[in-house]
């Protein structure tokens, strides 16, 4: 059995209010980093290690121009995001469960990324697979 995992952005949410008293830039707005319904798929394997490259090239849909989404063809996943996520990655890519008793599937997780002023939040999935 290998096993891929897949990413995909389920909502952008902004708090300008936050920005406003805390952020240097008062109007940075939402993340510029990803689009909700960005899809990405993580391998690791003889043939490449997704994983290792912190994402860079696993971008398999969007709705923007992919060299500017993290995690397309010229930039690796946004640093703030991948320190949130990347265990949950690394454990699908590994075939264990990503959060047994919490989510309704053990395979499944609901994470975000740690920008409390603009945070996006991502579906991890294992996928299992010959």
């Amino acid at each position: 059995m290998k096993h891929k995992v897949k990413v995909t952005v389920i909502d952008k949410k902004l708090y300008p209010e936050l920005q406003e008293k805390y952020c240097a830039d008062k109007n940075s707005g939402a993340c510029p980093c990803y689009n909700v319904g960005d899809e990405f798929v993580f391998y690791r394997d003889e043939d490449h290690d997704d994983f290792w490259h912190c994402g860079l090239n696993t971008l398999v849909k969007t709705s923007a121009n992919p060299d500017t989404v993290a995690g397309g063809p010229k930039m690796p996943f946004c640093s703030e995001l991948w320190d949130s996520i990347a265990r949950y990655i690394y454990t699908g890519l590994q075939g264990g469960s990503i959060m047994r008793g919490w989510m309704e599937r053990e395979n499944e997780m609901i994470a975000c990324c740690s920008d409390g002023t603009r945070p996006v939040i991502f579906k991890i999935e294992r996928i299992d697979y010959e």
